[in-house]
Formats: C-alpha cells, sequence, structure tokens
C-alpha cells in the first residue's frame, strides 16, 4: 500500500523532470490517430549479466501492437496507481472483439484476466499528483537493468519503455478506469490516480512537471512495460506493520525472521537458527511463517534481502515495504547439483520430481516504482539498514565497488546510465551518490571485520555449508 508524497518536500524544491530522452532499440507502432507510438529497449546495462529469456522478453514486449483486434487495454482499478492492463483476446469468450471485452470483462478487475488468453503486460506511468500514489516510470527501468548487472538472485522482472497515443488512452482506458475505481472501497488514492491521469490526458500543462508523464510533443503519456508474477508474502518477510507507515514499518520489516539473521554476528547457520528463534517471538510472523522453515530457504531468503535493501538504497525507493512477493519452486540435487522447476502456489506436489524436492519461496521484485526520484524518501537510507548488516554475497560487494569506481569516474556504466534512461542531472546525480555511501557503508563493516561474506545459496543447498570468502576490503 502506497502512501501520499510529501508535498512539502515537492513543493520546496526545484522541480526534476524525467523526460522522454530514452535510447535504445527502438520499435514503432501506430495508433488509431495516426500517432508513432516508440517501444524502446534500453541498451544492456555494461558488465550485466542477462539471459536469452530476458532478451526474447524485452522483444516480445515491444511486438505488443495495442490497437490489434487481438489485443486489449483494462485500467487497473485495484492496488493504488492507475496502471494499464494489456491482454491477449485470442481465445476466450470476447476472442478478436477487443471492444466487448473493454465494456464487459474490463468491469470484472482482477478477474478479467480469465476471460483473456493470457496478460501480456502491464503499463504504469509516472503519477505523483495530490492524493495520489507515488509512481515514477523510469524506476521499474533502473531495478531491472541494475539487477542484471549485479547478477542477482531476487527475480526483478524485465521492463521496458513504451509511449501510448493520449488521446487513444484517454478515450480506451482512462476514462473506464474513473469510473470504475469511483466509490471503490480502499481505493480512494486509485480513484485519485485515473482523476488526474484522465485530467492531464485532456490538458497536459496540467500536470506538472508534464515531462515526467508526456513525450515532447504532448502527444503521448509514456511508462513502464512490465508484468508482475507472484503471490504476495505475509509478514515472514514484508514485516508486521503495526508501527504504520514510512519509518515505523520498515523498522517491522527489520524484525523478520530472515533480517534478523542478516543482522547476526554468528555463523550462517546459527545465524539462521537465531533469526526464526527470534523472529517467531512475535504471533503474526510465526503464523505466517508456519511450522518447517528450511536453512536452505533461510540462505535465499538472506541474499534476496540484501540485494533488495541495496537497490532500494540507491534508488531512493520509498514504498517496499508490504509489496514483496514469491514465486514457489521445487529444488532438488540431480547428480549433485542444484535443479529446480516451478509449481503453484500451495500445491501439495509434483509427481515430476523427486520426493526429496524441497518446496522454496523464491523472492520476486515486483512492484519497483518508487524510487529514482529524488523527492521521495529512502527508507533503507534513514533507517540504517545497510549498517546492519552481518552476512554478505561476496559478489554482490564485488559489484558495488567497481560499480562506484565507474560512476566516480565518469565510466561506461554512468554514460549509459546518464543516456539511457531520460533521467534529469539531479536523477543520476543522486543514484552516484547513494551508491557512493552503499559503498562506504558496506566497506566500513568489512574493514570492522563485522561482515561475512557467506551468503552462496546455491553452493549452500549442494553441500550443506559455506565457507566464507576472504579479500581486501578495497578491492577493485
Amino acid at each position: 500500500m502506497k502512501k501520499h508524497l510529501v508535498f512539502a518536500l515537492i513543493t520546496a524544491a526545484t522541480p526534476v523532470m524525467a523526460s522522454d530522452a530514452v535510447k535504445g532499440i527502438e520499435t514503432f507502432h501506430q495508433s488509431p490517430n495516426g500517432i508513432a507510438e516508440r517501444c524502446v529497449r534500453i541498451a544492456p546495462a555494461p558488465g550485466g549479466s542477462y539471459g536469452k529469456n530476458d532478451l526474447e522478453q524485452e522483444a516480445a514486449y515491444c511486438a505488443i501492437d495495442l490497437y490489434a483486434p487481438n489485443v486489449a487495454m483494462c485500467p487497473k482499478t485495484w492496488s493504488t496507481s492507475p496502471g494499464t492492463m494489456i491482454h491477449d483476446i485470442s481465445q476466450g469468450p470476447y476472442a478478436g472483439d477487443r471492444g466487448e471485452f473493454e465494456r464487459n470483462a474490463c468491469k470484472e478487475g482482477k478477474s478479467a484476466g480469465d476471460l483473456a488468453k493470457d496478460t501480456l503486460a502491464k503499463f504504469k506511468p509516472t503519477m505523483n499528483a495530490k492524493g495520489t500514489s507515488g509512481t515514477f516510470s523510469p524506476s521499474p527501468l533502473l531495478y531491472y537493468h541494475f539487477s542484471r548487472y549485479f547478477d542477482m538472485t531476487v527475480k526483478v522482472p524485465v521492463t521496458v519503455w513504451r509511449s501510448i497515443d493520449a488521446g487513444a488512452h484517454l478515450g480506451e482506458v482512462a476514462r473506464a478506469g474513473l469510473s470504475l475505481s469511483s466509490g471503490r472501497h480502499g481505493g480512494r488514492m486509485n480513484h485519485a490516480g485515473w482523476e488526474a491521469l484522465v485530467s492531464a490526458e485532456k490538458t497536459p500543462a496540467g500536470y506538472q512537471p508534464t515531462d515526467d508523464l508526456f513525450t515532447a510533443d504532448r502527444n503521448q503519456i509514456y511508462g513502464a512495460l512490465t508484468s508482475s508474477p507472484g503471490h504476495r508474502y505475509g509478514s515472514e518477510i514484508n514485516g508486521t506493520r503495526v508501527s504504520g507507515w514510512g519509518k515505523g514499518q520498515n523498522q517491522d520489516f527489520q524484525k523478520t525472521p530472515a533480517f534478523l539473521a542478516l543482522r547476526s554476528d554468528k555463523p550462517l547457520t546459527q545465524a539462521i537458527e537465531f533469526g526464526l528463534t527470534e523472529g517467531r517471538k512475535d504471533r503474526q510472523i510465526a503464523k505466517d511463517l508456519g511450522q518447517s522453515v528450511t536453512p536452505q530457504q533461510m540462505v535465499f531468503w538472506m541474499t534476496e534481502l540484501t540485494e533488495i535493501v541495496l537497490l532500494d538504497f540507491i534508488f531512493s525507493q520509498q514504498d517496499r515495504v508490504g509489496n514483496i512477493d514469491f514465486t514457489p519452486y521445487y529444488y532438488w540435487l540431480e547428480d549433485g547439483k542444484l535443479t529446480h522447476k516451478r509449481t503453484k502456489h500451495h500445491e501439495a506436489g509434483d509427481g515430476s520430481v523427486p520426493a526429496d524436492a524441497i518446496l522454496l519461496r523464491r523472492t520476486n521484485l515486483n512492484d519497483n516504482d518508487a524510487g529514482g526520484r529524488v523527492q521521495y524518501a529512502n527508507f533503507a537510507k534513514s533507517t540504517q539498514m545497510l549498517e546492519k548488516f552481518r552476512h554478505l554475497n561476496a559478489n554482490t560487494y564485488v559489484k558495488l565497488v567497481a560499480l562506484n569506481a565507474d560512476l566516480q569516474s565518469g565510466g561506461p556504466i554512468f554514460q549509459w546510465l546518464e543516456t539511457s534512461f531520460g533521467l534529469s542531472d539531479r536523477e543520476v546525480a543522486q543514484v552516484v551518490k547513494n551508491t557512493t555511501l552503499a559503498t562506504d557503508i558496506l566497506r566500513q563493516s568489512c574493514e570492522q571485520g563485522q561482515l561475512i561474506f557467506d551468503l552462496e545459496p546455491k553452493q549452500f543447498f549442494e553441500t550443506g555449508s559455506v565457507v566464507a570468502k576472504e579479500f581486501p576490503c578495497d578491492v577493485s
């Protein structure tokens, strides 16, 4: 659940504007109004690790013709921000009839996807008007590409940049979103978002900063095209959130079992036991965690949490807690090597995997749209999450030190960051500054002997233990 931006900060600061000046491989589609819409596959991060599926998914997103007969768009009227769901309707009760699907199926909200063959993607524009949830469309792009730079364990969805004819979106999606979100219980911010978007698409200059939402010609809105696989964790990962939005729930987040294990200076297996014992003292966490949590699960969770916090720190994410998801997989050893297969949520068993396979929840970092903007509150920083780490993956540390050196020297990654995402100078400077601060914090912990480089979930699963790596804290 997102909360209002701190508008005193916004009005006090000089406007910071993103823009449509993104660079990468371009694909063009024409709207019914004859406007050339653009989809951009931003170039891979220098030194990044991208899978074949990543690049194929990028291409698939940019191949979507939003106005094809077998494609339909629905307003996203749940959660808090005004997104657009894009459905494949080549099969199902509305096959090939986008008009009827949009008039009738979209009213079903989340269930509209059940009436389509598939949900192709989700489009999310920037939205920071008064009374709305804070979203910034470059943020999911930053998370996607930087997660590949770090070669992270946590699963961050593929994301591309997309523009949409504002007039077509107004007539086909936004007005329907405004109507369907009206009077919905708990949907106040979602409705406010649709109100602001409808008003902006009618009069672009009325939304400020205009460049955050509209292309330079003011004929199109732009945003991130992505997806959100997975199921929402409970308090076992997202925390109890009993202390309320802001610093309070971010402190609660640090009392979850995996985070408590990260804060322990004990050896890995003992840290895991400590985290589980202390975390279970909270009744809600104990209930959501369940009776049996394997050490293998804990090492994956610990690794994923360090990665989440690092990205959130670098990008000043203000809305992480409560927005962490998972996908269940079976994991087992085959000829001594780790093998896995995706399964369904709460499925009791799967005959195609060995009887001794372990069901693990792998973390999805889907909701990444409240970072990157200078005005956002950086709760990972203000609640000192990095300072509390006592366990870390060695490669993450090495990649961070290298990233900081590149950004400080204006190297290839800095030039890619500066020119690819449409960020303002101040937004780029914030990434550089936060990266340096994160590096300094973890380097100091390393120099003080407080950081153990033992988070290797694959090795831990295969061998049952990890020998902590040792190397100079100023490793280049």
